[in-house]
């Protein structure tokens, strides 16, 4: 079943600024922006200053890098993103199975999300000062450990490809796994023997809410994975001890 994608389609940037797409709005939040990028795009784009490592839409490090070098200018790359937001349809010609809505985020919540991104899009280093703080690291090294035959998987909220842990712990024998998904980004959770192995058991994928699947495991080490097509490649795995 085909799955709706949140990606833009980028044409040049530079036809899309001397058509006259440029912004200069002083009145945004690039905190907010940059929080509903991740929310509403990141499962889609890869952007490395915001940590998303979507890969069904364009990279737009990559898609703005030759604009940012031509100093074509933040406000023209504004503008471009915020066209893009506004009326996707317009700017995918010659593209095939966009899926993007028009207006995703819409008003200052679209005018924060293209300021963020024309302002970090091909520029090298991290974000710093308040932006580097404004998303809560995406998963912890502490591992979840199945209580009772049962081990609890979450999502993370924020919208980022990540669990909220990359390692979890089980005794052997029957499994009931649960992923919990606040995030609104459609995931479920698969487990496979190692990390090439045939997929043993899946939940079904939800954009929220619990879902739950169980098998029986052997002592080993496994792999636990979203199978949404680019979720597992942009980093949305972790590894699974049966002891």
């Amino acid at each position: 079943m085909a799955r709706p994608r949140a990606s833009l389609l980028l044409v040049p940037a530079a036809a899309l600024i001397l058509g006259g797409c440029s912004v200069n709005n002083s009145n945004t939040d690039l905190t907010a922006g940059k929080l509903l990028f991740i929310q509403k795009c990141g499962s889609c784009h890869t952007l490395a200053h915001a940590g998303t490592k979507g890969t069904a839409g364009p990279n737009l490090d990559q898609a703005f890098r030759q604009s940012v070098e031509e100093n074509f200018g933040r406000n023209a790359i504004e503008g471009v993103v915020r066209g893009q937001i506004k009326d996707p349809a317009k700017f995918s010609a010659g593209h095939v199975g966009t899926a993007m809505p028009s207006n995703l985020v819409s008003g200052d919540d679209a005018n924060n999300v293209a300021a963020y991104v024309a302002s970090v899009a091909g520029k090298p280093g991290t974000d710093t000062g308040l932006l580097a703080n404004a998303v809560p690291p995406s998963a912890s090294s502490k591992p979840a450990v199945a209580v009772a035959g049962k081990l609890k998987l979450e999502a993370d909220p924020n919208g980022q490809l990540s669990y909220t842990t990359t390692k979890a712990e089980a005794q052997a024998g029957k499994l009931t796994i649960s992923l919990d998904n606040t995030s609104g980004v459609p995931h479920n959770v698969a487990i496979q023997q190692g990390t090439t192995g045939p997929v043993l058991a899946h939940t079904q994928e939800v954009p929220r809410g619990v879902e739950t699947t169980s098998v029986d495991l052997k002592a080993g080490t496994y792999t636990f994975f979203c199978e949404v097509p680019g979720h597992r490649q942009a980093g949305m795995l972790g590894t699974l001890t049966v002891k």
